[in-house]
């Protein structure tokens, strides 16, 4: 009796896991949706939520895009930039339902152990306001905080997704007793890593919803100065009016150049931060815990790579698409991380053979 009660628990565990991993691996195209379509400027490519010009589609017709511009008479239809907006929310949509399957699992099973039951219901009340943003940043005209929040509600998600994924997953590192407890001292450093990070990809995301990627066109300096003129104050206003079509950006160059240089700034702390920890991590003597580091390291030097690239070529839609997305893998590394250090188990009391 008590075999098959511990089988059926192990197949609802499977049954989440892959759920979750499917989940995972649909947040990831969101990501990269959302980043194509705010790069190519089709955020506003439908001018109404939650279809598109009345349709459930997107108008391609002749017929259907003469209707549709008669119904919508300030908003011309643009073929390219309608479809970006529409597959991005039908993936959002479908990873909407996939999150309610899984609250709806970790419900019934609340009684289980070990079956995680508040991550799940966390991450339904999470896509919801997700949904809410998609609607406001369409409806808002792309007021800049709303698609700032918008993107950090995304690769929020996108992380608790990956770390449900390993919590159903449930493979505890087993440490020595010395390697353990190194660990462990490292987990509010790992915690500011992630709200370092965290921060870095909330400038990204305000430099982006701000047009001022071009802002700085040359590096390591920025319009040939160490510190070029810039208007903070306004750069980082976040009390701008709701109204008007922020499409392209209202700021002033001065405000745009202030974004763009603090967030390199943000990035240059990002990166000592976060090569500092990684080398820290190999004190802990685990090739595991090594194998980690270096997969962090390895990920944050290609996400600088990127970034440098973006100035340097002009901001090539591929390489601005990866930057975005490597932000997110980054984050991805450090939940991994998070996740063995916690979820480690303590060591056995080591017997000596004296």
């Amino acid at each position: 009796m008590r075999d098959s009660r511990k089988t059926l628990i192990e197949k609802r565990f499977a049954r989440a896991y892959r759920l979750a991993l499917l989940a995972t691996v649909v947040a990831a195209t969101v990501v990269v949706l959302g980043a194509f379509t705010r790069l190519v400027d089709a955020g506003l490519g439908c001018p109404d939520w939650p279809g598109c010009y009345g349709h459930l589609m997107w108008p391609d017709e002749a017929h259907e895009i003469a209707r549709a511009e008669e119904r919508f008479p300030d908003a011309v239809v643009e073929p390219d930039k309608t479809w970006p907006e529409m597959v991005h929310r039908y993936f959002a949509s479908s990873l909407g339902l996939i999150i309610i399957c899984l609250a709806v699992l970790a419900w019934r099973n609340r009684d289980t152990k070990r079956f995680p039951f508040r991550l799940p219901l966390l991450l339904l009340f999470l896509v919801v306001w997700q949904g809410l943003f998609g609607m406001w940043t369409v409806t808002l005209k792309l007021w800049p905080q709303v698609v700032t929040l918008h993107l950090l509600g995304g690769v929020s998600i996108f992380s608790l997704i990956w770390l449900l994924a390993l919590r159903l997953r449930d493979q505890p590192w087993v440490l020595t007793a010395s390697s353990w407890h190194k660990l462990n001292t490292f987990k509010p450093w790992l915690i500011a890593g992630v709200i370092i990070l965290f921060m870095q990809i909330a400038l990204g995301g305000w430099l982006s919803s701000n047009y001022g990627a071009f802002a700085c066109g040359d590096f390591p300096r920025c319009q040939e100065q160490w510190l070029p003129s810039m208007n903070l104050s306004e750069g980082f206003n976040i009390l701008q009016s709701v109204g008007p079509n922020y499409l392209g950006g209202l700021m002033t160059s001065e405000a745009r150049v202030a974004i763009h240089w603090i967030h390199r700034v943000g990035a240059l702390v990002t990166f000592l931060y976060l090569s500092g920890f990684c080398l820290a991590l190999f004190f802990v003597g685990d090739r595991r815990v090594n194998r980690m580091a270096i997969i962090i390291f390895g990920m944050l030097l290609v996400q600088v790579g990127l970034g440098i690239s973006n100035v340097l070529l002009a901001i090539p839609l591929l390489v601005a698409v990866l930057h975005n997305a490597g932000a997110s893998l980054l984050m991805l590394s450090l939940v991994t991380l998070g996740v063995k250090i916690w979820i480690a188990t303590k060591p056995v009391e080591e017997i000596s053979d004296d």
